[in-house]
This record gives C-alpha cells, structure tokens and sequence, in this order.
C-alpha cells in the first residue's frame, strides 16, 4: 500500500463563502511545517484567511508558506517551538499586529509507541507540553483577541484522532492527550456562550510522515510485518480502506471555522471510515 504524503493540488481544497474568511482575520496554524498542518496552513490561506503558521522547523514551515502562496493565499510563518512559552506568546504577538484573530487550529503532535510499564516519562513530558499544554496556552492567549474583534465571534479547532474515541495498545499517552483535547474543546465551548466555538476532528490514520514513521514501530512490538500493520491494524477496522489525505483533513477545519458550521459547538468532527461506530470484532 502507497502511503506516501500527497501533493496538494488546488482542486483538491474544499473553497467556501464567509465573510469572516478575508485577509484582515488571522487563522494561527501549528504544525505547519508537515502533514495535516501544511495542508490546513494551505486550505486556510486558499480560502482568503491571513494564516500565520507555527512549527519548529524552519525549512518546512518556509516551504508550506511558500506553497500556500503560490495558490493565492496569504501566509506568514513564525518558527516557534511549542513547548516554550515565550515562543508561543512571541507568536500571538505577532500574529495580532496582522490582522483580528478570530481562528485558531491546534495540530502539531507527536506519537511515541511504547507499553505503559516500558514509556519513558520524559516522552510523555514533552508530549504533554507539545500536545496538550500547548493548545490550552494558544486559547489562552488568543480567546481574548478573538473576543475583542469587531463581531467578537471565531473558533478553536483542535486534531484529535480515533484515540479521542477508543485506546489502542502502545500508545497510553497519544491517547491521553487526544481525550483531554476534547476536554479541552469543549471547556472552550462551554466559556464561549456560542460566539467563541470550539470542535474536534477525529480521523483514522492519515497519509502523513507521522503515520509512516510509526509502522516500524508497530511491526516490532506486535511481531508482524510493516504491510500487517497498514491492512490489519491502521486500516483493520476501516470500512473504507484507503488512508485519507492531509488536505482532506484540512478541509474539515475549513468547514469547521465556516459560516457552514455555527452549530458545531464542542462537537466533534468524526470522519474515520467507521472505525469506532461501526466497529466488530473480526
């Protein structure tokens, strides 16, 4: 199975009408640099969004901004590591002096395989500060921001995955962090009184390098071959079985931040080939 990272094509962009979706309202992007991050930094931008992007490499944050612009978008990239505070201030900083920040995507992370008894606590650590710290850091800084634009409305959107939804072996702390983003969500909703939303999007696995690099580890730990791991576990339950794309995911945050979305209020986007509603024992 080819699970190489797609390009993105411009046809391949979900493009919606909003009048909140223009050059003055700013959309901060974490995880720019790759995967699901470059395609939202890229969707946003092509939907007319003043997108600032945040990663902590360079040169691929330079490269999604540069792509983003060669499709007519607006993008400007601050390289930032989440784990540090001052970056992530820095960052709202400077997105404010460019426009109202009204839209915020929380997607950088990490993943780490490893059993409960054998996962090294500085690992988890550092996924707490990059995966969850950081997205509660981000709406705090920004909530004030979007409160204070002209209609005083915007939302947070924050990638969660099926591990929001269900636990799999080896990955106690990927799956913590993705139940308490929906924890998270959902408090931001909940303080929001339907002007501030805040949603979820929860996929399977994606064709991104982050899913590549996990199959290695996955094939070790359950004593199978790398083409087991695809078939029986990424895509085992899947009733789909082909991996989506990250700029398929990246049009789920569009919608998400759209005029199209008003009643998605901590909700969660659950778009996963029916691994977890339709799951069966095989």
């Amino acid at each position: 199975m080819d699970i190489r990272e797609p390009d993105i094509g411009i046809d391949d962009i979900l493009v919606l009408h909003d009048s909140d979706f223009t050059a003055e309202h700013v959309c901060i992007v974490t995880g720019a640099g790759s995967g699901i991050g470059r395609a939202t930094a890229v969707a946003t931008a092509a939907n007319g969004l003043m997108v600032v992007g945040l990663d902590v490499d360079d040169e691929a944050g330079n490269a999604t901004q540069k792509m983003a612009r060669e499709m007519g978008g607006q993008m400007i990239f601050i390289q930032t590591d989440l784990t540090r505070d001052a970056d992530v201030e820095h960052a709202v900083a400077e997105a404010a002096k460019l426009g109202a920040i009204k839209f915020v995507a929380n997607i950088a992370g990490i993943q780490h395989i490893d059993a409960i008894d054998k996962f090294p606590m500085e690992t988890y650590d550092h996924m707490q500060r990059l995966m969850l710290r950081a997205p509660f850091l981000l709406s705090k800084l920004t909530l004030p921001y979007i409160r204070k634009s002209e209609n005083g409305t915007g939302a947070i959107g924050n990638m969660a995955s099926i591990h929001a939804h269900i636990c799999t072996v080896n990955k106690p702390v990927y799956n913590i962090m993705k139940f308490g983003l929906r924890a998270l969500t959902q408090s931001i909703a909940a303080e929001g009184e339907g002007r501030i939303r805040s949603f979820t999007v929860s996929t399977g696995f994606i064709k991104t390098g982050l899913t590549l690099g996990q199959i290695p580890a996955q094939a070790k730990q359950r004593g199978i071959s790398e083409d087991e791991v695809v078939t029986d576990v990424m895509m085992g339950f899947s009733r789909v079985k082909e991996m989506m794309t990250p700029i398929e995911v990246g049009n789920l945050f569009v919608f998400g931040f759209s005029r199209h979305a008003k009643y998605l209020i901590g909700g969660d986007l659950l778009l996963d080939g029916g691994i977890v509603k339709t799951y069966a024992q095989k």
